[in-house]
């Protein structure tokens, strides 16, 4: 990381921004080219172990990629702040972040899904017990991205 100053290191520091992030950004190569998807997920942290879970449609591009490239990156980022100054070069921007990168996969057997559907429930709109409908669970594709490579970055002041 070139600016070193702003590297996050600590692992529970980077659970507190991810905590604070609305919109997890899927990153994945298609032929050769960029595909960016931005999207709501949840996640768990098993000893320091990260995996990040998002729902979605049973059909599509994003997943006809993780059926072929079982790899994706993925960015979030929250705390954003313009801060202004006297002249032009002086701006700045407020932000944190995190990054990083793993093994996706589609997740098939129902209490997988409905354990990754309560993570996202639970980080997008509060920790309490929510229902589900069988037969929506069983349509709805689950993907579990289980964390390798992970960076955090923040300009505070």
């Amino acid at each position: 990381m070139r600016r070193s100053d702003r590297e996050v290191t600590d692992y529970s520091r980077i659970l507190e921004i991810i905590k604070d992030c609305d919109c997890c950004r899927l990153g994945f190569v298609d032929n050769g080219r960029a595909y960016i998807v931005p999207l709501n997920f949840g996640y768990n942290d098993n000893d320091s172990r990260l995996t990040l879970y998002f729902h979605s449609a049973r059909e599509g591009r994003k997943l006809d990629l993780v059926r072929a490239i079982p790899y994706a990156s993925f960015e979030m980022d929250t705390a954003h702040k313009l801060v202004e100054a006297e002249k032009a070069c002086g701006y700045t921007f407020l932000f944190s972040s995190v990054m990083g990168g793993g093994r996706i996969e589609l997740v098939e057997d129902y209490d997988s899904k409905l354990h990754a559907l309560r993570q996202i429930m639970k980080h997008c709109a509060g920790d309490r017990e929510y229902e589900f409908d069988r037969d929506i669970v069983e349509r709805t594709a689950i993907l579990k991205l289980v964390v390798d490579e992970l960076t955090a970055k923040e300009h505070r002041h």
